[in-house]
């Protein structure tokens, strides 16, 4: 975990990037912040209530502290 995530984290910020990778069988994928650092999300992430997202797509999204990490949060396509 980053500093810069932490406290990203704790204050809501929001972050731009893109999907990199995105499996729909099982609903897990990653966004890549412009930064280059990389998140894991849920499918269930997805703010628009569609459970898929193409590879490649720009997004806007959070932080949540889950299980010991962060993971991108509210993804909103941009």
């Amino acid at each position: 975990m980053t500093e810069r995530a932490h406290t990203a984290a704790s204050t809501g910020a929001l972050f731009k990037g893109a999907v990199v990778s995105f499996d729909e069988a099982v609903g897990l994928g990653e966004v890549r912040r412009v930064d280059g650092e990389r998140f894991g999300f849920h499918c269930i992430e997805l703010a628009d209530g569609t459970r898929t997202i193409e590879q490649g797509t720009p997004v806007t999204f959070g932080l949540l502290a889950k299980l010991g990490r962060y993971e991108a949060a509210r993804l909103t396509r941009a």
